[in-house]
């Protein structure tokens, strides 16, 4: 096999790689790359931004919590990242007498700084393991590589593994399985909130202003990593420290103009930049439509009941935006790769690989067997969506598919004691945590629609078997809303999930008999088994073989043009990446301009007190009407900057990432990408791709101003000049 070298990109038609296109690993930058970089305004040398030995921008970079980026911008571990990223840690420190996500929170002291479960994790080395899981699978067919090499990656990264001082290996796949390398972490466990606007300003547009430019949202949160006092890794204590990094982010308040240079760190989470039409097919046809009016129908009936009482939505605000979030990227992602034709576009380069794969036996027959994967799989696509997002997008249906695994245990011949009493120990916990967060209202209609849409919109013979002449004889009229709303209404009144005197009951005498009874496990299970005795096994199937094809055709589209595979970077996966680009304007549409940046003048032209998206503090309101901005304001516009765009080239998982001038301070925090190119997990769009960042001068101001929290200012290495 040709080795793949990891600082390429592909510059040839539809892989072309476009000015400031590419998530680039930074301890691996070509000298093109870099010479590009400084020809864009970069003063900092390859070592500074990425270097083992040396301290260097890398180490000022974490994982902050299951799937964002934060930045260390003190040496007393403090850490900027996203309001959004820090989220949950804000509503479980709420209560509604202290309901720190609606009025914000601010730390004036470390004693004052809040416990969270979060973690963070510094990226200590990278190692190329290529040959070492090559050599672990060689000689194997493709379905047998696929079983064996998570045993391999297991035996790769025990190497590493050292709880004591919180180091572990993860091995990350390359160009779709040409190369390995794995990247070693260390994992801190005492993280506390320090700081964090109101819920108001963080998430100031809504659902309104999600994925939009203009934008004037303070979405930042601020945190601080605590170590034992040797420095390593501890449970939280009294008695750590705050942490002293290796590197810190210095702060610039100076500005930023149209053009400026500017770079962003961070842990991208997925992209498919090599995906074939034939995915893309799918994507635009079954997929997305799928989950955008699964995910439209949950939302509207939670916003229901969160617009009625301030505790329903403190208590589905998380869940909520979660599913938000995505909803609206992936009806845009459809309208932009339509818009664009990349469809086509793909058709048209796989067109040409084919001929040029003609005669040549490792390639020939690529496109021949993707269309018979395809053909086999998307019949059942749909069906796959409905279940994800619509049966399990009940938080009640979602648990009660989780003790699946309890029934396992339960039935499992020689199953001991133990066995048991841990599947119920995971049970107990997971159903605190639901009931914590559940809202019988809106989670009862849930059901009842997606049952009802479940039943119209998928073919009959994809049913369980069952259910539904049963849900008839039971119900009534399979056609009749009123049918499934009893049906719902009746599982919620009947099961022992939410009723703790027969659910204590049921587990201090474990009877499958009594779960397989029970109303809501029976609707869950029901519809996950029928998926996986049945479904679930022609998925594993095609994905597989996709895998397979795609290595293979990565591999061939490198060999059919080897010159014009100048540069390549492989696709986000959440390992560490630099993008590159430059603070720019925009014209989206004939006769429309778009500025670089937002200002206060547009928050208070926004501003609706009262309003759901649109409200804002009373004392904010009045410090913007005065232009109390402080050593923050931006003297060329006489007003405080709250965003900016850049041309960067992003994706989820950069969320909280920091963007950084030519010389290496923190401008802004990247917390979204544009409407307009919301294709770019598939196709980055050269002229109209813009990442959304808030201004680092607004969340200082917030901090300073609003939140009156100097001790945190003075912690910082403000840049003027």
């Amino acid at each position: 096999m040709k080795k793949i070298i990891i600082s390429f990109v592909f510059a040839l038609s539809l892989f072309k790689a476009s000015a400031d296109e590419g998530m680039w690993l930074p301890m691996l930058l070509g000298q093109q790359v870099y010479n590009d970089m400084v020809k864009k305004g970069l003063k900092l040398t390859k070592e500074q931004l990425y270097s083992i030995n040396r301290s260097s921008l890398k180490d000022a970079i974490v994982i902050f919590g299951r799937g964002c980026t934060g930045e260390l911008v003190s040496d007393q571990g403090l850490i900027f990242t996203n309001h959004h990223c820090g989220y949950e840690a804000i509503t479980n420190a709420s209560t509604v007498e202290h309901n720190y996500l609606r009025d914000g929170f601010y730390a004036y002291n470390k004693d004052q700084e809040i416990q969270s479960e979060l973690t963070v994790q510094f990226l200590e080395k990278i190692v190329d393991v290529t040959k070492e899981v090559e050599a672990g699978v060689k000689g194997l067919s493709w379905d047998e590589r696929v079983k064996k090499i998570p045993d391999v990656i297991k035996s790769i990264t025990d190497k590493v593994l050292d709880k004591e001082n919180g180091l572990a290996g993860n091995v990350y796949s390359m160009f779709k399985g040409n190369q390995y390398i794995m990247y070693v972490y260390k994992t801190y466990r005492d993280i506390r909130l320090v700081a964090a606007p109101p819920e108001s300003v963080g998430k100031f547009g809504g659902d309104t202003d999600n994925w939009e430019w203009p934008r004037h949202t303070g979405d930042f949160s601020v945190f601080r990593v605590y170590a034992a006092k040797n420095g390593k890794p501890a449970d939280y204590s009294l008695n750590n420290i705050p942490l002293k990094p290796k590197h810190f982010l210095s702060v610039s308040i100076k500005g930023i103009k149209d053009n400026d240079f500017a770079m962003i760190y961070g842990y991208p989470g997925g992209t498919n930049r090599y995906e074939t039409s034939y995915g893309i097919k799918l994507k635009n046809e079954i997929e997305n439509p799928s989950l955008v009016h699964l995910r439209d129908v949950r939302l509207k009936l939670m916003h229901e009941q969160m617009i009625k009482d301030p505790a329903v939505k403190l208590k589905l605000a998380d869940n909520y935006a979660t599913v938000a979030n995505y909803w609206k990227f992936f009806e845009g992602e459809t309208k932009q790769l339509k818009k664009f034709h990349t469809y086509e576009a793909k058709q048209k380069f796989e067109n040409e690989f084919v001929k040029w794969a003609k005669g040549k036996s490792e390639y020939e027959n690529i496109f021949t067997e993707y269309a018979k994967n395809y053909d086999a799989w998307t019949p059942y696509s749909k069906q796959r969506q409905y279940l994800n997002e619509g049966i399990n997008g009940s938080p009640l249906i979602k648990y009660a598919s989780s003790l699946i695994a309890l029934e396992t245990a339960i039935t499992k011949e020689g199953a001991t004691k133990e066995d048991i009493q841990k599947a119920i120990d995971i049970a107990n916990t997971s159903r605190k945590a639901y009931l914590t967060d559940a809202d019988r209202p809106s989670d009862e209609k849930i059901i009842a629609a997606i049952c009802n849409l479940f039943y119209h919109d998928i073919d009959k013979s994809q049913h369980p078997s069952g259910f539904y002449d049963k849900l008839k004889d039971d119900y009534g009229d399979l056609e009749e809303e009123s049918t499934y709303k009893k049906f719902a209404k009746d599982l919620f009144d009947k099961t022992m999930i939410r009723d703790d005197k027969k659910w204590d009951a049921f587990v201090a005498n474990p009877d499958a008999a009594i779960l397989q009874a029970d109303p809501a496990y029976a609707y869950a299970s029901t519809f996950v088994k029928n998926y996986n005795d049945k479904y679930l096994p022609l998925y594993t199937a095609f994905t597989i073989k996709n895998a397979e094809l795609g290595r293979s055709y990565l591999k061939g589209v490198m060999e059919k043009d080897p010159a014009a595979a100048k540069k390549m970077y492989p696709d986000a996966n959440f390992s560490m990446r630099v993008s590159y680009g430059n603070v720019k304007s925009y014209n989206p549409r004939d006769a429309v301009h778009y500025d670089y940046i937002t200002t206060g003048k547009g928050i208070l032209e926004k501003y609706v007190a009262g309003d759901y998206e649109f409200d804002l503090p009373a004392k904010q309101i009045e410090l913007m009407k005065k232009k109390d901005y402080g050593q923050y304001i931006d003297k060329g516009r006489n007003d405080l900057v709250i965003g900016f765009i850049t041309t960067n080239d992003i994706t989820g998982g950069n969320s909280g990432s920091p963007v950084i001038d030519g010389n290496g301070n923190l401008i802004g925090l990247a917390f979204d990408g544009n409407y307009e190119a919301l294709s770019h997990k598939i196709a980055f769009d050269k002229d109209l791709n813009r990442t959304i960042c808030v201004d680092v001068r607004y969340v200082l101001w917030c901090i300073d101003k609003l939140g009156g929290a100097k001790n945190l200012i003075n912690e910082l290495k403000l840049v003027r000049k």
